[in-house]
């Protein structure tokens, strides 16, 4: 009974080892794609806070919940078992997929970018593709609808990364990996973007210590120096963010070009990241990464510009007509149900 007993005990250690280095293996894989992640869950942290801007503090973190809660639901719930699924049954549709959510990256950075230039013309532009907007009943709702559609398309680009970087393997570590990763992201994007636009508060806290030794001056001066910087640092930020949209969907749109066989525009703007870090090789990378992520920005914006017209002749009118059926169909529903 005793040797048995060993034996079970043995096989028990054994099937922990085991369970432990599949954990690691999950862990190490979850990291490295992560880290080829990172460009996205760059550009994803400098989007968010501009939704924030322009409500009072009381309702800034509740909105950052709110925005946290959907990104979730979008990695979790909607993208991670689509990427699963699409990887085996029309693994063809990824790329058309993301070059959709790229395209839409582009029309919503430009429409910011249009809005400066010429606000009359965007103002009746808004007011014709205003139905095509989600209904909210408060500014803040469509604040927040608009943060979780464009987290929706960054982290379907952060998911296709991520599952692209993970070895073909079970469909299980595929899941854990994918939700780990999505996990992580979400969590350190959207608390650092809850630190960014509660930095004020805590310069406010700060400016008023009243203790009289050295400290509490540094202190002081610490928090009026966040009291004073941050409305223009989120304004900065707001304009990052704003960039990041168009040269994200750019490059969306540029790899899926090259995926298809159109690669001139990849190697276009390669070759002049290239020749930009060969003339300067002190800041290669930083000039590489710079000139890449212009190329993709004027790709961007050309998309951009293409996309509003397009958007307001064309996809707006059809939206537009298709949700004026609704009413009808419902009326007739009901017209049958009372005579019945």
């Amino acid at each position: 009974m005793s040797i048995g007993l060993i034996a079970l005990l043995d096989d028990i250690a054994a099937l922990a080892k085991v369970a432990a280095a599949s954990l690691d293996d999950i862990a190490s894989q979850a990291a490295k794609a992560g880290a080829k992640a990172a460009g996205v869950v760059i550009d994803d942290a400098a989007v968010t806070p501009r939704y924030v801007t322009g409500f009072s503090a009381a309702r800034e973190l509740p909105i950052i919940g709110k925005i946290t809660l959907g990104s979730l639901k979008n990695k979790l719930l909607i993208l991670l078992p689509a990427a699963l699924i699409l990887s085996l049954v029309a693994p063809q549709a990824i790329t058309p997929l993301l070059m959709i959510g790229g395209l839409y990256l582009c029309y919503e950075g430009v429409e910011k970018v249009y809005e400066l230039v010429l606000p009359h013309a965007a103002h009746a532009h808004e007011s014709a593709v205003e139905t095509t907007s989600l209904d909210a009943k408060s500014l803040e709702d469509e604040k927040v609808a608009g943060a979780i559609k464009t987290d929706f398309i960054l982290s379907a680009e952060i998911m296709a990364i991520t599952l692209a970087a993970v070895p073909s393997g079970s469909m299980f570590t595929q899941a854990v990996i994918l939700a780990a990763v999505g996990l992580g992201i979400t969590v350190m994007v959207y608390g650092g973007v809850a630190l960014i636009v509660k930095a004020d508060d805590l310069g406010l806290m700060l400016a008023r210590v009243r203790t009289a030794s050295p400290m509490g001056a540094v202190l002081r001066s610490i928090g009026k120096g966040l009291v004073t910087g941050m409305p223009y640092f989120l304004k900065v930020l707001g304009i990052v963010g704003t960039a990041a949209m168009i040269w994200v969907g750019g490059g969306i749109i540029v790899h899926g070009l090259e995926a298809y066989g159109i690669s001139g525009l990849a190697h276009l703007i390669h070759q002049a990241g290239e020749a930009t870090a060969h003339a300067a090789p002190v800041l290669a990378s930083v000039l590489r990464w710079i000139v890449e992520a212009a190329g993709a920005g004027i790709v961007g914006i050309v998309a951009g510009l293409i996309a509003i017209p397009v958007t307001g002749y064309a996809v707006s009118p059809i939206w537009r007509y298709l949700k004026s059926l609704l009413p009808r169909r419902r009326r007739k529903e009901a017209l049958a149900n009372g005579k019945k």
